[in-house]
């Protein structure tokens, strides 16, 4: 059984960070368009607006580099560490049930963050290309 799978584990990293850098990079983006009206929503959850070109930077800039694989494990722990810190911050401690899943959705992120900083990018990575390693 574990041939089979090793057979497309290549693969199956790429598609990994595709899928889980997806959320971030039109979150990122997002944020551009919407940059007043996120402003507000993070004053009014007691984070200084100031901070959003830091925000959109590790989303935009951090999901890019998952899916490029590029500098992989920094970007994964980066983003691991925003995924935790966003969930404890913008959904902790809600009894509202949507807000409950958001928070276990960014904790399920992070653990999926902290695959690739274990494992690295992959074969398909320009980790692998630029350094010789995934």
């Amino acid at each position: 059984m574990n041939n089979f799978f090793d057979r497309f584990r290549d693969p199956l990293v790429l598609l990994g960070r595709l899928l889980i850098a997806t959320i971030f990079v039109g979150a990122g983006y997002s944020k551009i368009g919407g940059y007043e009206a996120t402003q507000g929503y993070m004053a009014a959850m007691g984070v200084p607006g100031a901070l959003l070109p830091l925000v959109i930077f590790a989303e935009l800039g951090g999901g890019l580099a998952i899916v490029l694989g590029f500098l992989t494990r920094l970007a994964a722990l980066g983003l691991a560490v925003f995924s935790i810190a966003s969930a404890v911050i913008f959904h902790g401690g809600s009894a509202d049930q949507v807000q409950q899943i958001m928070f276990m959705k960014n904790l399920a992120m992070a653990g999926g963050f902290l695959f690739l900083v274990a494992h690295g990018g992959g074969k398909y990575s320009l980790d692998a290309k630029l350094f010789g390693k995934s």
